[in-house]
């Protein structure tokens, strides 16, 4: 089956399809740009379809290049058959390329590749046709009998024999194949202590057994995890009279010879020392790699709802990042994100100072009018929030209080890049600068931070590294380029994600706003240092301009369809030097009572275009976020005391794993909604019902006030 055949079938998608997004890839496109503005080639694929067909293809084309490499390896030791050919053509998975491969690979010094060096190899082929009804096999076995060869016994020789037949069965592909479906389908994972004394994390998997075909993704890491910090002994078990019923079904013959035993004993034998151990280690490999795949995709989730929460714009925020010993840091920031004045007060242990911070902050919040107080969730965060919420009842101000997540705060304080941004502000002070501007912006604060560092994963120091990488990488550039940019604001860190602008071409064009002046046209892009046609191209419509001489360079337009949309606008009475939302109210009704097909091909557009345009020209300027709900301010402090079973509260997902959903109702730490309460109906995936940032109603079924967890249920909510 060729790749185009392969990708329609596997993604259900037409020809047209498929063939375009190979073209529009091949080409260079990048996939924001494909999904926004290519959307007649591809059928209107949406970006993360785009990507998983991306990667796909990658696949299918290391596994053609694979497929040509083994061919041209067997081929060059004379060895290629009609029949191996066939099964290589036919070959869907890396894995099964290896297993045809491996008898054919080089090998190491092996008991089989010795007893060859012996001379026992026609010994081993007379011992594994199983021909020969009657005799002695060991009178047979002493015409190998070499002593200058360490071949000194009968034994010697038939060992040597049963080496060979070992070998041979466990390098054939569909043996393999066999026995690494019934070890999945049939074979248990078992997990045990190394130390049934020690106290661990991993307590429950001390002594643990689950199907290995059904075994869930965030255990296989768990074990793995505590195997690899020495609390767990895992492994797979199998019924291993299945695999020999299999074996000596296939490889002994009806009637029995002189030679049966032999071949019996090999067969367990390459079962036992040669494919059990292999399987097992590439039945684990699989299982890690799904899971890790699992919990990227998690993550990327998590994290795609993290960068797209609402920003809270316009508000002048005071950031708390609280500590014990070292002082709790402040920093106040305008509207615009701008540092306004910063300070460190000391109002938790061992100082105390209460009545002297309430002052300070008091006079802060009139000084500068503060609308919001952002408080880290870190180390001293609850007292810092008891704290906050006391203090604003005795102001007269309304100022409202949220609690953000800082993780990676501290990480972003100590980067170069934060060295750039603040390079005469204080290492800690940084960071509640970062917690009072991810409230205003999340996205724009939090691409300055590693992705990983932001804590939203599940597990994600214990997967693929690049293959994370990649995927958060991709999840941030679809994050950024589905709300768009303001060339005039933007920071490098912020214009590297946007479709076709690399660090340095970031770096380039704040330079030349630094040099230039704000940008006023789109156009001006041209003038910025290595930033090309092509990178313009993927780039224009992702970025805007929201007080430049083109209206349209504050919309999501792209300047290739400029000249259609004047158009536009000219077919349905507008004046295009005078647009506004009050101007443009009624430009649906306007659309209805025209043939929008035929609309389309006198502007030469796609009618998914045309649609595009439209609802630009309706919100220019428009930010996506905007429309989702709105983060929960708080005025006072809920304590676990208050807490009693069947309290319904309102909250924020923060979280979302495997096994459910952590929702911050605003105690000191997220209370957990299982899997088995977030629905009514079954849940198979916790992502089908939440996602990071929804603000979900739930009800208290249970509070450990020990260990100061809450369980939750949205069940009937």
């Amino acid at each position: 089956m060729d790749i185009i055949k392969q990708l329609i079938e596997e993604f259900q998608l037409k020809k047209f399809q498929v063939e375009n997004t190979i073209a529009l890839i091949d080409e260079g496109n990048t996939i924001p740009f494909i999904a926004r503005y290519r959307k007649e080639r591809t059928g209107e694929l949406s970006d993360d379809v785009l990507r998983d067909l991306g990667e796909r293809i990658s696949y299918l084309r290391n596994l053609a290049t694979k497929k040509e490499e083994v061919i041209r390896l067997i081929e060059g030791q004379g060895k290629l058959t009609e029949e191996i050919q066939t099964k290589i053509d036919h070959t869907k998975t890396m894995q099964e390329i290896e297993d045809i491969y491996r008898p054919f690979r080089p090998k190491r010094r092996t008991r089989a590749t010795i007893a060859k060096e012996k001379g026992l190899e026609p010994l081993a082929t007379t011992l594994y046709a199983q021909d020969l009804y009657e005799g002695n096999i060991e009178e047979i076995a002493k015409e190998y009998i070499n002593p200058e060869k360490e071949v000194n016994t009968v034994e010697d020789a038939l060992q040597g024999g049963k080496d060979i037949i070992a070998e041979i069965i466990s390098d054939d592909a569909d043996y393999r194949k066999a026995i690494r479906d019934i070890t999945f389908k049939e074979g248990i994972i078992l997990s045990k202590a190394t130390d049934e004394e020690k106290s661990s994390v991993y307590e429950m998997y001390y002594d643990y057994k689950e199907k290995v075909k059904t075994a869930a993704e965030h255990r296989i890491l768990a074990m793995n995890r505590g195997e690899k910090e020495e609390f767990l002994k895992v492994k797979i078990d199998i019924d291993e009279d299945k695999i020999f019923h299999y074996l000596k079904k296939r490889a002994l013959k009806a009637k029995v010879s002189i030679t049966t035993n032999y071949v019996e004993d090999a067969l367990e034998d390459a079962y036992k020392r040669l494919i059990q151990p292999s399987i097992e280690r590439e039945i684990r490999n699989n299982l890690t790699e799904k899971a890790e795949e699992k919990a990227i995709k998690v993550f990327g989730e998590n994290l795609k709802r993290l960068l797209l929460q609402p920003p809270v714009k316009d508000k002048v925020v005071m950031g708390f990042d609280p500590a014990y010993r070292t002082g709790c840091k402040i920093a106040v920031v305008d509207g615009t994100g701008k540092l306004l004045d910063t300070t460190t007060v000391y109002p938790t242990a061992p100082q105390n100072n209460v009545e002297g911070t309430k002052e300070k902050l008091k006079e802060m919040i009139e000084k500068y009018h503060i609308d919001i107080i952002a408080i880290g969730n870190g180390t001293a965060s609850r007292e810092s929030e008891i704290f906050v919420a006391e203090m604003l009842k005795k102001v007269e101000r309304k100022v409202y209080y949220m609690i953000v997540n800082e993780a990676g705060a501290s990480v972003y304080s100590a980067s170069d890049l934060a060295s750039k941004e603040y390079p005469d502000i204080n290492v800690s002070i940084r960071g509640a600068i970062s917690i009072a501007r991810r409230l205003q912006d999340p996205l724009a604060e939090l691409v300055k931070i590693d992705p990983k560092h932001v804590g939203v994963g599940q597990y994600q120091h214990d997967v693929n590294q690049k293959r994370l990488d990649e995927t958060l990488k991709g999840v941030v550039e679809d994050c950024v380029n589905s709300v768009g940019v303001d060339l005039n604001t933007a920071s490098a860190s912020l214009l590297q994600y946007v479709a076709g602008i690399s660090k340095t071409v970031g770096e380039n064009i704040v330079k030349y706003r630094e040099e230039n002046g704000k940008f006023i046209s789109r156009k001006q892009l041209n003038k910025v240092k290595r930033l090309g046609p092509a990178a313009f191209q993927q780039a224009a419509g992702f970025l805007r301009i929201s007080d430049g001489k083109n209206p349209l360079d504050n919309t999501g337009v792209h300047p290739e369809s400029y000249d259609a949309t004047e158009k536009l606008l000219t077919t349905l009475d507008y004046s295009f030097r005078q647009l506004n939302k009050e101007q443009l109210k009624d430009i649906d009704e306007k659309m209805k009572m025209l043939d929008e097909h035929e609309v389309a091909n006198q502007l030469h557009l796609g009618i998914p275009t045309l649609r595009d345009i439209v609802k630009e020209l309706k919100k220019p300027g428009r930010d996506p976020r905007e429309e989702l709900p709105k983060p929960i301010l708080r005025t006072d402090v809920l304590k676990l005391e208050d807490l009693k079973v069947d309290m319904t509260l309102a909250g924020t997902v923060r979280n979302v794993i495997d096994f459910g959903a952590f929702v911050d109702i605003g105690l000191k730490n997220d209370g957990l909604v299982h899997i088995s309460e977030l629905s009514d109906r079954f849940v198979k995936n916790p992502m089908d019902v939440v996602a990071v940032g929804d603000i979900v109603k739930v009800r208290i079924i249970g509070v450990d006030m020990k260990k100061g967890k809450v369980a939750l249920s949205m069940k009937g909510m």
